[in-house]
């Protein structure tokens, strides 16, 4: 503290008024009234020496503090109940602190869920390109029967679209995760969106002779964006499908009212287990009875774009009572 400039002229200054005190104190009264007076000069001036060792210690402490928080620990609680200029700079420094603490969760936690995507988009693309390179060698064999060449070409195309698919999926939920997608908000029909979404499955659906039940007002509408929710539809859609028996039905309805206009899609397969219910929507998440083909993507990103949009979704399923996904789009912000 003595090193500090502002203290040594601080401290010049108290002595200049002491003896100016003093000396004009014996000029006017009489020296033992100087002496009086330089006795309280000199008293005042240790109370503000001793008030301001104070403060540089607890200054002190609270460079020390701020030290231990650039290193990482965050568990120190400098808070004080007492008022003054100290104690507020204290509260700011730990709401700064908490701040911080919060920020270096959200930084790990991006990173871990950063290092299991990649763990996971690994894993699912070794698959097809491991199968790819297999049946590529076999098609280098000019012995190898013409049957068996259009069957590993064919599993070679599948391959590749399932690879377009999954590269595709990841950069529409990529874009909206960075709040780079701008949602329209249009005024969409809910007939017109169920029949662009199910017009990509029509094909899958007709080869599993499923039926597709629509109920409800062809005049039921939300605002949205059109395109964006019909490929989250698409998913959900194409998720009962692949679960929905041969010969079995999906049963879709819509309605609305003064809060929120919803959509209910039902189909009658073997249902999802209480155990993955909490899971679903979680990215590459398979489920007990998820295919071989799954990825675990296609609802994660449905409920990304369900919700980007002021919407809610929740299933609800019991095995062999099949699942029901019931999708809400609010009229007004919450």
């Amino acid at each position: 503290m003595w090193r500090n400039r502002e203290i040594q002229w601080f401290i010049f200054i108290l002595v200049l008024i002491s003896t100016a005190a003093t000396i004009l104190s014996s000029i006017l009264f009489s020296w033992p009234a100087a002496i009086m007076v330089l006795l309280v000069c000199f008293l005042l001036a240790g109370a503000s020496l001793i008030f301001t060792r104070w403060r540089y210690h607890e200054l002190e402490k609270l460079s020390g503090y701020l030290r231990r928080i650039s290193s990482g620990d965050y568990g120190l609680d400098i808070r004080d109940n007492h008022e003054g200029e100290l104690s507020i700079l204290k509260s700011d420094i730990y709401k700064v602190t908490l701040m911080l603490s919060e920020h270096r969760s959200n930084l790990e936690r991006d990173k871990h869920a950063l290092t299991n995507a990649i763990s996971d988009i690994s894993h699912q693309l070794k698959t097809p390109l491991t199968s790819m390179m297999v049946m590529s060698d076999l098609l280098s064999d000019n012995t190898l029967d013409e049957s068996k060449r259009e069957e590993f070409t064919q599993n070679i195309r599948v391959q590749l679209e399932r690879i377009e698919w999954l590269v595709s999926s990841l950069l529409k939920l990529s874009k909206i995760d960075a709040g780079t997608v701008v949602f329209k908000k249009d005024e969409v029909f809910v007939n017109e969106l169920l029949q662009r979404a199910l017009h990509p499955l029509l094909i899958p659906m007709d080869i599993k002779e499923q039926t597709v039940v629509l109920e409800g007002n062809e005049e039921v509408s939300f605002t949205g964006d059109f395109h964006w929710t019909a490929e989250a539809l698409i998913n959900i859609l194409k998720n009962c499908v692949e679960h929905t028996p041969d010969g079995g039905t999906i049963r879709i309805n819509c309605h609305e009212n003064p809060l929120y206009t919803e959509i209910s899609i039902k189909d009658n397969g073997k249902g999802i287990s209480k155990e993955d219910l909490p899971y679903i929507f979680r990215r590459f998440y398979k489920g007990k009875n998820a295919g071989e083909d799954s990825v675990g993507i296609g609802l994660a990103m449905a409920y990304s774009i369900i919700t980007s949009q002021q919407g809610d979704i929740e299933v609800r399923s019991g095995k062999e009572n099949g699942t029901e996904f019931l999708i809400k789009f609010y009229k007004k912000k919450r």
